[in-house]
């Protein structure tokens, strides 16, 4: 073999090696291109998972309540901003001190016998009043009996006649009208469980009353105040103005709800199983043909049948915070800004000034409808999900403007029953619906007692002293 064919050999044996190399490093690059990709997707889902567990929502960007928050997070960011004024009492505040009484219930007199000088006697008829002091106490407590005895006489003819126990007064020993509407304030206002509740008695009170006991005081105060409860739905369900909220709960390990509906001056606080329309009708089957409905973006109030609707500004802020962390979104803080100038504009409105033609109203609603007109990027797309929500409800998002009685949300209807899981966490769950409407029965007339003005422990013991219907 020649030189040349052994140089040709050689090349033709590198030439196959390195054939054999480059596909080898062929497949190896398509495998890092595939894995470079495969990587590259899982960082842009683990970005996006980032971002949203980041920023999803909780109780400072949304509707979640604060028992939903995962991690507990910071503050709930208020949505009012700072008056610029000093915590404490403001100029002008009145005080509230404890004063003295004029007609004091006892009067203990101290006198000196001698002088603190010279040991002489003092005379009775040189002393003068020098000064008071006066201790507020309060006697101690002992239970009261009232013993109702009948009798029963012969007439000449021969018929005896027998006198009757008053109303109320059935069985040979019964609790009186003053424990009964304490249990019920306890119960209702003070969210006390029955067992503290008995507790409280025997040691206060030196009472005793076992639970099931003040379970039957309950139910029967619940009987003598439907009337009131009832005066209460007709009053709620003509008045010009309804704001209506809801809030879940458990009964017996079950799902329920909690319904309230209120005016500045009462509230109906009801029970149902249902979160859903059914619930508005079983109470309101007329719905309210009178009435501007205040509430949040729940479907089951907006088919409910109202003169008008006003939806809950305080939500709508909170959703468009959470657009705002999340999405960064400029149509969000666009849209927070216009609710902000009509909330400003509805503090400086007078009564007498709705009606007539306003400017600054012209302006807000302009700006809305342009803004709502905007285009919003198909990645935000929650951000336009809302929008088409605002869009379909634009009719309701400044009833306000146009009434003063109107509120631009629907804070107090929230207040309203907010107290229902303030009872809960207190108390536990409800055990029963019927034990979960004679709350709300009962809550209905604190709530509308405090919105008065007016104390609830005398208005419960003018209940208790009525009779069951």
């Amino acid at each position: 073999m020649t030189s040349e064919q052994q140089r040709i050999l050689e090349l033709e044996d590198k030439n196959l090696r390195l054939e054999l190399m480059n596909r080898t490093l062929i497949q190896e690059n398509q495998q890092l291109k595939s894995e470079v990709f495969e990587l590259k997707t899982l960082v842009t889902k683990l970005i996006n998972e980032v971002e949203t567990l980041k920023h999803r929502k909780n109780s400072r960007n949304s509707s979640v309540p604060p028992s939903k928050d995962e991690n507990r997070p910071k503050k709930n960011q208020s949505l009012r901003t700072s008056s610029g004024k000093k915590p404490g009492g403001q100029q002008g505040h009145k005080g509230n001190t404890l004063r003295m009484t004029e007609n004091p219930d006892t009067i203990l007199d101290h006198k000196p016998c001698y002088c603190n000088h010279c040991g002489a006697g003092i005379a009775e008829t040189s002393l003068v009043l020098k000064s008071r002091r006066q201790v507020l106490d309060i006697p101690p407590i002992r239970p009261h009996y009232t013993e109702h005895r009948s009798y029963q006489g012969t007439c000449s003819c021969g018929q005896t006649t027998t006198a009757s126990f008053p109303a109320g007064v059935n069985s040979p020993i019964s609790y009186g009208p003053n424990i009964e509407s304490l249990v019920a304030y306890m119960h209702a206002r003070q969210y006390i469980p029955y067992e503290r509740a008995a507790e409280y008695f025997k040691d206060v009170h030196n009472v005793n009353i076992s639970q099931a006991g003040i379970n039957n005081i309950i139910e029967r105060f619940s009987l003598k105040a439907s009337r009131a409860y009832e005066l209460i739905i007709e009053k709620v369900q003509n008045s010009l103005v309804v704001g209506g909220d809801e809030t879940g709960t458990r009964i017996n390990g079950k799902k329920g709800w909690f319904w309230g509906w209120q005016t500045p001056n009462l509230t109906y606080v009801v029970y149902d199983k249902n979160r859903g329309k059914s619930a508005i009708d079983a109470n309101f089957p007329q719905g309210f043909p009178n009435s501007v409905l205040v509430h949040d973006c729940w479907s089951s109030y907006f088919s409910t049948p109202a003169k008008s609707h006003q939806l809950c500004t305080s939500h709508l802020l909170r959703e468009l915070n959470f657009f705002i962390e999340r999405y960064k979104s400029l149509w969000a803080k666009n849209f927070r800004q216009i609710i902000h100038d009509a909330l400003d504009l509805k503090r400086k409105l007078t009564p007498s000034q709705y009606n007539n033609p306003i400017n600054q109203r012209t302006i807000v609603e302009s700006k809305l409808d342009k803004l709502l007109h905007t285009y919003i990027p198909y990645k935000m797309k929650e951000v336009r999900t809302f929008q088409k929500r605002i869009v379909k409800n634009r009719d309701f998002l400044f009833s306000f403007l146009y009434d003063p009685w109107v509120p631009p949300d629907n804070n107090a209807s929230e207040r309203a029953i907010r107290n229902v899981k303030v009872k809960t966490k207190i108390s536990g769950q409800f055990k029963s619906a019927e034990g979960a409407q004679r709350y709300a029965i009962i809550r209905s007339i604190t709530d509308t007692c405090l919105k008065n003005f007016q104390p609830v422990l005398p208005a419960f013991l003018t209940i208790a002293k009525l009779q069951p219907e």
